[in-house]
Formats: C-alpha cells, sequence, structure tokens
C-alpha cells in the first residue's frame, strides 16, 4: 500500500457553486471556483448533512419522503460500534463513575461497587437536534433546504457522554494519541485530558506516538508513555508535547503497528486530512477483525469542519487575530495615507477572517476565499480603498489565506499532506496598493502583517481550554462505549459524536448569504467588489 495521502484520496467530484437556492441542507454556493485540493484526503465523497449516499433522488411526490429521508439520515449518521463486527462483546459495569474516584484496582476491574444507581450516565439512545431553525423560505438569509418548500424535517445526532456500560477492561487496554497536521492552541489541553480521563477508568498504559503518523514507521522515534503526572501542566504552553507532521505511512503500515504494540484505544487529534487516515486505520482494523477502538478529535483553527458549531483552536486563533488587527490600525492610522494590511488563517474557509473583523470594529475591508471580488476597475477593492483614503485618510484590510488565489501565478508545490502550495496574496495586494496610488501620483504607506505562526503556537485561552476539556473527556468515553470511525464535536452547544465520513467530505464554508457575513459587511462598510 502507499503512502497514508494516496491510500484515502480517490478523486472528488466538486460541488457546483453557482446555486441561488439551498436545498438538501447543502450550503449556499456562488459562482466562485473551489480553492481546495481535491487530492486532499478530507474531500473524498462529497456529502452532507442532507444528501451524501441517497440514490436515487428524494421523490418529493412521494407522501412518505420525510419518513424515508429521516431512515437515511439515522442510516448514515449510525455510528459505527465494536459489536458490529464482535456480535458476541459482553459489556461490563462501567469503571467511571464520579462517586468514587479512586484509581481501579484488579479487584474492581469488572466496576466500581456502589449501593445505590449513578445518574451520571448518558443512555445510549439520547440524541441532539442537529438543525434547530426552521426555515420558512429558500430565500432566507442562510437558508438550509431540503426541499422547495423548506418543510421542517428533524435530523438528530448521537449524544456523546459516559455510558453505563463499556466494552474494554481498562487493565487490558493499551491507549494511543497521536497529533497530526500543523499546530494549533489548545492540543495539550486536549492531551492532557485524554490522559486524565483515561486513568480515571482505570487505564494504566498510555503512550503518546510522536511526530503524527510518522511516528507509526519511524524507527528513531519512539512511543513516549504518558500519566498524569507527565501531562498536569502540559496545558500551560502552546504547540504539541507529542510534536507534529504531515503526512505518514501507508495505512496497512500503521495498522501493523498498532497490532504490534498492543494498542486498542487510538486517538486521532487532526483536521479533515487526519481524519479521512483515522476512518481508513479504522475500516482496516475491521477488516482485520482487530478489536481496536479508533477516535478522533477534530482540530483546524480555521473551523472548516462540517456539522460542527465550532473547533478548538478557533476562539484562540480569533483573539490573538485582534493584536495583529490593532497594530496594523496604529500603523495605519498614524501614518500620512497609511493602510494596514493583516492576513490570517483559511486556506478554503474565512472564518477566522470574519470573526476577527467583527471583532476588532477596526477593519474597513475583509476578504475571504468563498467570496469573489475583483481588484481593479470601477467597483474594485482598489477603488474601495481610494475612497477610504480620500474620506478617512487611512484603512485596514483583512485578508485570509486563500482569498484572492485567483490573482496569482498557479502552483504545482504541494505540502505533505497534499494540499496545494498557496501564493502570498497578501504580499499580492500590498504590491497592487503602491503601484496603483504611485500611478495616480498619491502617496501611501502600506504595512502588512502576517501573524499565522504566532498565532498558531500559542496556548488555549479559556474557552478554548473548555472546549478541548470536554473533547478529550467524550473522546475517551466513546471508546470505552466500543465505538470507533467517530469524531467528538459540539453541536447546537451539546456535544455529539458522529462517524467521520459525514464531517470530511470538504470543508465547512462560510456562506456568502449567511446572517454572520451580512453582519460582517455591516461592520466593515465594504461594498460588493464586482
Amino acid at each position: 500500500m502507499g503512502t497514508l495521502s494516496h491510500a484515502i484520496s480517490p478523486k472528488l467530484a466538486l460541488p457546483r457553486r453557482d446555486s441561488q437556492r439551498s436545498y438538501h441542507g447543502l450550503p449556499r454556493l456562488n459562482s466562485r471556483p473551489l480553492r481546495w485540493n481535491a487530492n486532499r484526503a478530507a474531500k473524498k465523497i462529497r456529502m452532507s448533512a442532507g444528501t451524501s449516499k441517497r440514490s436515487p433522488p428524494i421523490d418529493f411526490s412521494n407522501p412518505d419522503w420525510k419518513s424515508k429521508f429521516q431512515e437515511d439520515f439515522e442510516t448514515r449518521f449510525n455510528i459505527p460500534h465494536i459489536t458490529d463486527i464482535f456480535h458476541d462483546a459482553v459489556p461490563i459495569p462501567s469503571t467511571f463513575c464520579l462517586k468514587m474516584r479512586t484509581p481501579v484496582t484488579e479487584d474492581f476491574a469488572g466496576g466500581y461497587p456502589s449501593d445505590e444507581e449513578w445518574h451520571g450516565y448518558i443512555n445510549k439512545n439520547d440524541r441532539v437536534l442537529l438543525k434547530v431553525i426552521h426555515y420558512s423560505s429558500p430565500t432566507s438569509a442562510g437558508a438550509e433546504c431540503i426541499d422547495p418548500d423548506c418543510s421542517w424535517v428533524e435530523q438528530w445526532v448521537h449524544r456523546a457522554g459516559p455510558r453505563e456500560k463499556i466494552y474494554f477492561r481498562p487493565e487490558e487496554v493499551k491507549a494511543a494519541i497521536v497529533t497530526c497536521g500543523g499546530l494549533c492552541p489548545g492540543l495539550n489541553d486536549v492531551i492532557r485530558q485524554i490522559v486524565i480521563t483515561l486513568e480515571i477508568y482505570g487505564v494504566k498504559k498510555i503512550v503518546g506516538i510522536p511526530f503524527g503518523y510518522r511516528g507509526f514507521s519511524d524507527k528513531e522515534l519512539t512511543e513516549m508513555p504518558l500519566s498524569r503526572k507527565v501531562v498536569q501542566n502540559v496545558h500551560l504552553s502552546g504547540g504539541s508535547l507529542l510534536g507534529v507532521s504531515r503526512g505518514g505511512p501507508g495505512i496497512s503500515e500503521i495498522v501493523d503497528s498498532l497490532e504490534e504494540r498492543g494498542i486498542n484505544m487510538l486517538f486521532v487529534l487532526g483536521g479533515n486530512g487526519t481524519h479521512a487516515g483515522a476512518n481508513a486505520i479504522h475500516n482496516e482494523c475491521r477488516k482485520r477483525r482487530m478489536r481496536v477502538a479508533v477516535v478522533g478529535v477534530p482540530k483546524t483553527i480555521d473551523n472548516d469542519i462540517l456539522l460542527m458549531d465550532k473547533t478548538f483552536g478557533f476562539d484562540t486563533a480569533v483573539e490573538e487575530a485582534q493584536r495583529a488587527i490593532n497594530s496594523a490600525y496604529i500603523e495605519a492610522h498614524s501614518a500620512y495615507h497609511g493602510v494596514g494590511i493583516v492576513k490570517l488563517m483559511g486556506r478554503s474557509s474565512g472564518y477566522i477572517a470574519m470573526h476577527a473583523s467583527l471583532a476588532s470594529g477596526q477593519i474597513d475591508i475583509c476578504l475571504i476565499p468563498e467570496v469573489s471580488f475583483n481588484l481593479h476597475g470601477p467597483h474594485g477593492v482598489l477603488s474601495h480603498l481610494k475612497y477610504l483614503i480620500e474620506t478617512k485618510g487611512s484603512a485596514v484590510i483583512c485578508v485570509a489565506e486563500g482569498a484572492g488565489q485567483n490573482f496569482l501565478q498557479k502552483t504545482n508545490a504541494k505540502d505533505a499532506s497534499g494540499n496545494i502550495v498557496f501564493g502570498d496574496f497578501g504580499v499580492h495586494i500590498q504590491q497592487e496598493i503602491r503601484k496603483c496610488f504611485k500611478e495616480i501620483g498619491v502617496p501611501v504607506d502600506v504595512k502588512y502583517i502576517d501573524p499565522t505562526y504566532m498565532i498558531r503556537a500559542c496556548r488555549a485561552n479559556a474557552s478554548d481550554g473548555i472546549l478541548c476539556t470536554v473533547l478529550g473527556q467524550n473522546a475517551v468515553h466513546g471508546a470505552f462505549a466500543g465505538y470507533s470511525g467517530i469524531t467528538v464535536g459540539i453541536c447546537n452547544t451539546h456535544y455529539v459524536y458522529l462517524p467521520i465520513p459525514e464531517v470530511i467530505s470538504y470543508p465547512r464554508l462560510v456562506d456568502p448569504n449567511s446572517r454572520m457575513w451580512h453582519r460582517c459587511l455591516t461592520s466593515t462598510g465594504q461594498p460588493d467588489f464586482i
């Protein structure tokens, strides 16, 4: 088998972006071409909360179409369980009970003794409502409709949390944690909480795999023993205790390594591509009939994973971006005809740029990958910038990493994850501004700030710290409950388990017709640059 990226990167049929309506739960899209790499593992299948795996299409003339839609949805969102393969698997009473927080001993391996029932468990049939807005019309801002009449159809997903019965004996568990991709605030917080929760269940053998999936194959990298003592204070600093890397060995090699090491719980922290790898590992383990639980924790600073309110690191990124924006504002405001440019993360999705612009109140122009714009012409960005300089004397521009790539020379270069290496649009717009104002004989002072790696290296703020803590806990609860091939996230303020394929089919995008983008436009006062 080839490398990890080849193993999980089939061709993708990209969605059309010229529709004016949003049916079947799909995001409303505009005419701009997609900017993400079709070879990236995360985008291998086109699916969403409303349409994937449906064949033939919904027959809305059928009076029972709603019930059929719900049946299809429940089938797709039914999370894999160990009993799907091991039908004779026998559960035992949970060793997680907050009535007694002493470590499990061999005497109590079957469960904590208790004279009364503890009501802190989650019933396996508990569900969380995926969508909570009943749109009355497909033309309503941000509408996600299943049919042309925007009918209301309930869509439920599995609630996360500890179960009363578990499918692994803690004394027999060897758990491993791996962090993949780039750095993101909160990685250490998640690692710490996974270790602490595993120890509360009674697990003695916990290891970290160094430097992402690479750690499964590189003989020079040895696994790191983890315990509460080791991780107690790791959340006080940024980065990852275990290190990160992109790419890695083939799926067979990773699963061979799991088998050799005796690992039967694997916690994978990463984004879309990393999750595609986790799902492939889960499928290979099932194929070999290995009793292994593979659980993902979504890590993407860009906040671009489907179906989730937010992912950890995003709040911290927005907060830290304020420093760069304020610096750009001061530089621009203090200079004669000053222009400050801040480039923020966001390859395919402009969530950080949008939220940072809203939070700061200092941005005059916000450019994101999802919204087309022109630089030149009577309605272009530069024309509006001239107006700002004439009326305000200064301006601040926020651009997302993936914005404006159509203005740059294409490159075939790719990183280890298979992502196309983008050109620096921040530098490009800086040069275009200088050139434009030189041509009209108006002096301009342009400052460009790229705080990307400063933001990625930060420790998590309080909001992300809470999110990381609960995600780490629920990842362990899911593994002990016997689930595999799942990821944990927050949906409508509640924590849920989702099957990995449903969240990695393509990046979550900013809807140009959403209320949040409209709020950003109201804040900046920018026109449509088309």
